[in-house]
């Protein structure tokens, strides 16, 4: 794993672009609610310090990640500058997580090839409960930051 001994939650804040004119949606997936919410909670709170307004930022919620894509393709049509999808799947004991991430993976890359305003993916994969804990906010830092950063930097492309 490439960020397996790393925290990429830790960055220059002066790297970052200011926010104070942006737009962002924020869809979270339902299930695994305790994950997703953190996620969720690192991502605004990293949009607020880099000035984007609390009414610009706009929370979605949708019952599990795979609707992550169908929500991020309504919000596209809504006239946000990102859009970023949060979700958790956890690997069980079949094939599930595979048909899931994958589909996941594949349709928000669509959306970034064929939308209007860029899509960040930040679904946990994990192979249990606690490496999600570790990506949300323990020692791995919170992607949800991660995400909203990166939601900051695409906008500015």
């Amino acid at each position: 794993m490439a960020s397996a001994n790393k925290n990429l939650s830790k960055y220059d804040s002066s790297m970052v672009p200011n926010g104070t004119s942006f737009r962002i949606c924020l869809i979270v997936s339902e299930w695994n609610h305790e994950i997703t919410n953190r996620l969720y909670i690192g991502a605004q709170k990293t949009l607020l310090k880099h000035n984007v307004l609390p009414e610009n930022i706009v929370k979605i919620h949708v019952p599990g990640s795979f609707e992550l894509i169908y929500g991020a393709s309504k919000a596209q049509t809504q006239n946000f500058d990102a859009i970023i999808v949060m979700g958790c799947i956890i690997k069980g004991e079949t094939r599930h997580f595979e048909f899931i991430a994958n589909a996941v993976a594949q349709g928000i890359k669509d959306l970034n090839v064929n939308g209007k305003s860029p899509v960040i993916f930040c679904v946990l994969t994990d192979d249990n409960i606690e490496q999600s804990f570790q990506r949300s906010g323990g020692k791995m830092g919170n992607k949800g930051v991660e995400s909203a950063i990166t939601a900051l930097k695409m906008i500015s492309i």
